[in-house]
């Protein structure tokens, strides 16, 4: 109780770890978990991990990345962290199912894709969401993974995609499921040492891949458009993705809450802050945005102030803001100063009400 209690995070930590070892413990000893205590479980841990710090959330997520009876919301959440604290969850969690993984898909990072192509005993239909997607990057994570279940048809669309991805070659030349056919197919596409190995594990006939070749290139050079293998880049889209929907998980488990805004900018998330601060103040995610970058702090101060920010937390919230935006919102030390005003002897919705109107004016 007394842990509980504490706002240290080495006492929340202390007892995140207790509660796990505990869960751990029943596990272990055939005790299944009722329904009742579950619910309790689900809520204790979302409270916990919310108001948690980066370090403490990756060495959860390495403890409850092998649980069975770990929270589902919670893992999920997880999931959609930071790629260093997804990690472990998106690898071994037996919680995520297919739906959650392919959820993932659409709006994790390239990094978390990545990751969930090297799971081990990938369905089919994770597989088949990882293809329809047709990322390079991922899909090489998928053909180095010999535990995936590809089909002979996503075999062979990834072996289409070696002639212009030069990095699914070497893992597809000793893919385990990898036919005849599509070896005599992969030939063309490889360079000496690969071909070597294709032709003594198919038992292919030189003369007649040489010849193979040798047609292949005849075609190149009559003409036809040689396709360049495009980078692999994260798009910053696909970040603002993420960051809404844990956004909107947190909000719909009950656990948003103002002090999660200058949790978020000590781990340099300028984007998150943004959207929990819209989803907190029921801002359009375009006023906030039109705020940060004006050069009117006291916009900033408004919307804080509409969501419950106490003044004296305020100058830390826009430090941090103006050092992840380039220096805005600008205006200075005084535009700062005044900007206290803005917390002022009213009610949140009174601030949030000027807050939307001020911007709509700037």
């Amino acid at each position: 109780m007394s842990l509980a209690r504490s706002r240290e995070p080495a006492d929340r930590e202390r007892l995140l770890a207790g509660i796990v070892e505990m869960c751990d413990a029943g596990q272990a000893e055939g005790r299944p978990t009722a329904p009742e205590v579950q619910i309790l479980l689900d809520s204790i841990f979302m409270t916990l991990v919310v108001e948690a710090e980066r370090d403490i959330r990756a060495r959860l997520a390495q403890s409850l990345a092998d649980a069975a009876w770990a929270p589902p919301a919670l893992i999920n959440i997880l999931a959609l962290d930071e790629i260093e604290i997804a990690r472990p969850i998106i690898a071994r969690s037996p919680v995520l199912r297919d739906r959650d993984l392919i959820r993932l898909l659409v709006q994790a990072t390239l990094e978390h894709q990545i990751e969930i192509a090297r799971r081990p005993q990938l369905s089919p239909a994770v597989v088949d969401a990882i293809l329809a997607k047709d990322e390079s990057a991922v899909l090489t994570a998928l053909a180095s993974n010999p535990t995936a279940q590809i089909s002979p048809e996503g075999l062979r669309r990834l072996v289409d995609r070696a002639r212009d991805v030069v990095a699914l070659r070497s893992p597809l030349a000793r893919h385990p499921n990898l036919s005849g056919d599509l070896a005599e197919q992969l030939y063309l596409w490889v360079g000496r040492a690969l071909r070597d190995a294709l032709t003594a594990r198919f038992q292919l006939d030189p003369d007649r891949m040489a010849k193979a070749v040798e047609t292949a290139l005849r075609g190149a050079h009559s003409g036809a458009t040689a396709v360049v293998d495009r980078p692999v880049v994260e798009q910053a889209e696909d970040r603002e993705e993420m960051e809404a929907a844990l956004v909107e998980k947190l909000d719909a488990a009950g656990q948003l809450r103002p002090g999660y805004l200058l949790r978020v900018l000590r781990e340099r998330r300028l984007p998150l802050f943004l959207f929990a601060l819209a989803r907190l103040g029921q801002f359009d995610i375009r006023q906030v945005r039109r705020a940060v970058d004006s050069n009117r702090p006291e916009l900033l101060a408004l919307a804080c102030s509409a969501v419950g920010i106490d003044r004296s937390v305020f100058p830390t919230i826009l430090a941090h803001v103006r050092e992840l935006n380039g220096g805005r919102p600008g205006g200075g030390a005084e535009a700062a100063r005044k900007a206290s005003g803005a917390f002022g002897p009213f009610a949140p919705d009174i601030a949030a009400m000027a807050f939307r109107r001020a911007v709509s004016a700037a």
